[in-house]
């Protein structure tokens, strides 16, 4: 964007019919502090992998009651558009600073351009809301939650009819009809409160009950229903569900870290409320010690994504990663399925930057294992365009996303914590072993994949120019080796070619159009690059693996594949 452009939008807010409290605040910032003023304004936010995304704050390029309203007003008009009338939509929200402020002002937007509306009551996570749409047979959903970010961020995830969230060509379409809305006055800002209709519990208990119906083995749950489960919602909407389902499925036994139990936007007792890092996890851990627990669960803010940590043998707990739970729960849920041998009509679904062990698994069971783009709606998209010809079973992706069954379409955290405990009871009582134990066994059965991903924070608008910069020089000089061994293939999803790097020859990738890279070497590594979606960050996704010889112990395999990556982002010159 251009200094005339963010100018220019500055003066549209301080010219417009923008509230005197907003207006004081641009000026204050054009005296005190330009820079911020300049993050601002010099764009507007756009839908990424997870929807709408940004800091609070007083600005186009800033979650605040403008930008929610200009993205309502158009998701509105292009709903009307596609549907013409008796248009129904479902709104639910996290526990962020202003979610219940901004879902009220999108039921009120949408209500007031004759939208039938239901609001949940109180916080619901993010797949209860995705649930919610295609019970109540809506044709869109609105989730207020920037998911996992810090407390500076708040964001607004939209969804279609079949539950999952915006896919071309509706992403961009809705995007369109929101640039179309350059005025406060071309919003609909007052509802008809008669088009509004507040749903809650007679949505948890149809919800609750298909989530027990997804138990495989229910007898070992009730055999080992006193297993014992650390969980905390680290201070969002997974309280409101999580201790029911878990209680629903058998298991009685479930111990809350009570001070993240409360609901807060400022998640005070955690610097971000991410299960991925271990910090998030300090005070289940310090619980799960005190009681001995078996098994830690954490849930993000609008609990779509969990983190677990399982108990050594020494008493310590040991933190999975994304790829060795989802390994893990493709494992289990393959193995306990009941196939007919005959029918290969099943499927799973993973995406571009998982690990390749689920697709290794999935061929053991001769289960098709489809590769997205990231982002979970890509695995939704896979599961609507294969409705009625295959069955869909499971879908995951390395950052803490699962879902089983296809009731959801989106990532669910409490079905994957109720199934993930059943995993754990089953390896204890079946199998005699913890899930660390059974992680070490499949990585001897197949081979031994050790992933890590390293995120570049770039801010603002140069950071913005530094990504693309660093992808431009990617793909003008595409490295011919990476941690001393010949790139063999690269696969470009923006231009949607492949390359075989020695022959020259080029294939198509059959996926949509993405800004990533993706080079896989002569010893079987992976590099994946990619900027986020959703936030001002660069990705490097680092896949290596190996057989594991039955003489050779799991850490020493651990060790050498360290060294690997190590030498790849040397080459990245990341170390």
């Amino acid at each position: 964007m251009t200094k005339d452009l963010t100018q220019q939008y500055v003066d549209s807010w301080l010219q417009g019919n923008y509230d005197q409290d907003v207006k004081n605040e641009i000026r204050r910032m054009q005296t005190e502090d330009p820079a911020a003023l300049s993050d601002a304004f010099y764009r507007t936010l756009e839908f990424g992998t997870g929807g709408l995304r940004g800091i609070l704050g007083v600005g186009t390029n800033r979650m605040n009651k403008y930008t929610v309203g200009f993205a309502t007003q158009g998701l509105a008009n292009y709903l009307i558009k596609c549907f013409k009338d008796n248009i129904k939509v479902a709104i639910s929200f996290d526990s962020r600073n202003h979610s219940t402020e901004f879902a009220n002002i999108a039921a009120n937007i949408l209500a007031a351009n004759g939208i039938q509306v239901f609001l949940f009551d109180s916080l619901r996570p993010t797949p209860e809301l995705s649930f919610a749409v295609r019970h109540l047979q809506c044709n869109a959903g609105i989730m207020i939650t920037a998911s996992h970010n810090p407390k500076e961020y708040n964001g607004y995830k939209v969804y279609w009819n079949d539950g999952g969230q915006l896919v071309p060509p509706h992403d961009k379409n809705v995007i369109n009809e929101v640039n179309k809305i350059k005025e406060v006055e071309q919003v609909k800002w007052d509802g008809r409160p008669d088009l509004i209709r507040s749903i809650g519990k007679d949505i948890d208990n149809v919800y609750l009950t298909m989530i027990r119906r997804l138990s495989l083995n229910p007898e070992v749950v009730a055999e080992n229903k006193n297993l014992s489960i650390v969980y905390t919602p680290l201070h969002g909407t997974g309280i409101s569900v999580v201790p029911q389902a878990l209680s629903d499925f058998g298991f009685k036994k479930v111990h809350i870290v009570e001070e993240q139990a409360v609901a807060d936007g400022n998640f005070p007792t955690v610097k971000s409320p991410n299960p991925e890092e271990h910090a998030a996890l300090e005070m289940a851990i310090a619980k799960a010690k005190k009681v001995k627990a078996d098994i830690v669960l954490a849930t993000d803010p609008d609990a779509d994504r969990v983190g677990i940590a399982v108990r050594r043998t020494d008493g310590e707990y040991q933190l999975f990663n994304g790829n060795q739970t989802a390994s893990l729960l493709f494992h289990y849920i393959l193995s306990q399925t009941q196939f007919n041998p005959l029918d290969n009509n099943f499927f799973v679904v993973k995406t571009i930057v998982t690990t390749d062990l689920i697709s290794q698994i999935a061929a053991d069971f001769n289960v098709e294992c489809f590769n997205v783009l990231t982002g979970f709606k890509y695995i939704a998209e896979k599961i609507r365009e294969n409705e009625g010809a295959k069955q869909f079973l499971v879908g995951g992706e390395e950052s803490y996303g699962y879902l089983v069954g296809d009731f959801v379409r989106d990532k669910d955290a409490v079905s994957a914590c109720c199934l993930i405990a059943e995993m754990a009871a089953y390896c204890k009582n079946v199998l005699g072993k913890s899930l660390i134990d059974q992680l070490e066994s499949l990585y001897r059965q197949y081979e031994y994949f050790k992933e890590e991903m390293v995120s570049l924070t770039e801010p603002g608008e140069a950071g913005m120019q530094a990504i693309q910069k660093r992808m431009s020089d990617l793909r003008e000089n595409l490295p011919r080796e990476l941690g001393g061994q010949p790139v063999m293939r690269v696969y470009d999803y923006k231009t949607k070619n492949t390359c075989n790097m020695q022959s020259k020859t080029y294939d198509r990738i059959e996926l949509p159009s993405s800004n990533v890279l993706q080079f896989l070497t002569a010893d079987g590594s992976k590099v994946t690059v990619r900027p986020s979606g959703t936030e001002p960050k660069i990705k490097f996704y680092f896949s290596v693996c190996t057989p594991v010889p039955p003489e050779q112990s799991i850490q020493e395999v651990d060790n050498l594949l360290s060294e690997r990556i190590g030498a790849l982002k040397k080459s990245l010159g990341l170390n």
